[in-house]
């Protein structure tokens, strides 16, 4: 396969998901060299979920949004932004970094979610965001959230989860399996509020 034809990877311990902004410190050399020729050529790289000496088969595309710092050691703070979704078909070694086969997939199921799903998936991120903090700079109307992908990269999700919706092919299935784990996850974030409201009033002596 010619050169490129392969898609640049970068294996992390964290799921992109399309339109998140993900900072990264590059510091090693084999990836100041991906990311200087990513900013050169205006190009894209792979995000991949490694864990335990393994890759996922599914990722997502990132491009360099900014440079937020040069270090004189060549070092970088970068911030990218996830793009396309991309399932790893083979990996290619021949450069310094891992490089990749890929084939780019969108959803396949075009349907819109049904108005009560979407309606009941921004009540529970309405409540949600009493407890999470949204990235630095950016503010949140529960009822203008873009879609399920916007809401998945401010609510604390396993990395396992954010896995599954990445791959989902299904906006409906993607809002269906939010509005589940939401359910499941509110009662204990207000659980622990309370119980750290008690903490604090006990450590008062009240």
């Amino acid at each position: 396969m010619a050169s490129e034809l392969l898609l640049p990877l970068f294996p992390l311990e964290v799921v992109l998901l399309p339109g998140a902004a993900l900072p990264l410190l590059i510091f090693e050399e084999r990836y100041k060299l991906m990311i200087g020729q990513a900013i050169e050529q205006s190009s894209e790289f792979g995000v991949v979920l490694a864990k335990e000496n393994s890759l996922s088969n599914a990722g997502c595309t990132a491009v360099v949004a900014k440079v937020a710092r040069r270090y004189p050691d060549g070092r970088l703070d970068i911030v990218t932004l996830g793009r396309r979704r991309f399932e790893l078909l083979f990996l290619d070694e021949q450069m310094p970094y891992l490089r990749g086969a890929v084939h780019f997939f969108d959803d396949e199921d075009k349907a819109a979610p049904a108005p009560e799903s979407i309606e009941r998936l921004a009540s529970l991120f309405e409540k949600a965001l009493d407890y999470v903090s949204t990235p630095a700079g950016e503010s949140m109307e529960p009822h203008k959230a873009a879609d399920s992908f916007q809401i998945a990269g401010i609510v604390p999700l396993d990395l396992d989860l954010k896995q599954r919706l990445l791959c989902m092919r299904s906006e409906g299935e993607r809002v269906a399996t939010l509005i589940e784990y939401l359910e499941k996850v509110l009662p204990r974030f207000e659980r622990a509020r309370r119980a750290e409201v008690t903490a604090r009033g006990n450590g008062q002596g009240g």
